[in-house]
């Protein structure tokens, strides 16, 4: 249980459902609702596969391109620490797409896998937790487990967007920045953990 509640708390903060929501809006709002809910079961789902993949196939791409899982460590602790900077600042670049992407989303007959799938909900930086979670030691309960983490992101991740309208005009502009502010905190937090956890295991080997 301590594996799964790590795996879903730690990929939740990195996730960021909520930071969804305003792409979700606007590139549904001409359908309906059971086609906004198809859409956003399908980019679940989708996501569910992305973070799988690294999961299980990561650490065989790291070791193909020569990667210390330390270095990628690190370097997953600094992207995400500088996501987490960019939702704490007042102002800051909290947008995962480009505008460009945006409006090129808005003509797309599907746009469950990009750019919700990715890179909104499982962008680099949930990637590198992934890659990141994945150790000899575990064993295949364990591994069971933590793809079980994935799929309860992904429910969570569904409810939200699910009531993504009713939250935005509960929660207002005022809510929803204090909210990234939240959600900047604790992936701030787990950044420097990747970080400062990476640093000590290469100093000790």
């Amino acid at each position: 249980m301590e594996i799964l509640l790590a795996t879903f708390t730690t990929l939740f903060s990195v996730v960021n459902p909520f930071g969804a929501m305003p792409v979700f809006l606007t590139l549904t709002e001409n359908e309906s609702a059971g086609e906004r809910a198809r859409t956003a079961l399908r980019a679940c789902m989708y996501m569910v596969g992305v973070l799988a993949v690294s999961f299980f196939a990561g650490q065989y791409v790291l070791n193909f391109f020569g990667i210390n899982i330390h270095h990628l460590r690190i370097a997953g602790g600094i992207l995400l620490m500088r996501s987490a900077f960019d939702l704490l600042t007042p102002g800051g670049n909290r947008a995962k797409v480009s505008e460009a992407t945006l409006e090129e989303s808005m003509h797309k007959d599907d746009i469950s896998f990009t750019p919700l799938a990715m890179p909104m909900l499982s962008g680099p930086g949930s990637m590198a937790v992934c890659i990141g979670l994945f150790t000899e030691k575990l064993t295949w309960l364990d591994m069971g487990l933590i793809f079980f983490g994935f799929v309860l992101v992904a429910a969570a991740s569904y409810m939200i967007l699910l009531s993504s309208l009713r939250l935005t005009r509960f929660l207002g502009r005022p809510g929803m920045a204090a909210l990234a502010r939240i959600m900047g905190f604790l992936t701030l937090a787990i950044g420097v953990n990747f970080l400062a956890t990476a640093i000590k295991a290469l100093f000790q080997s």
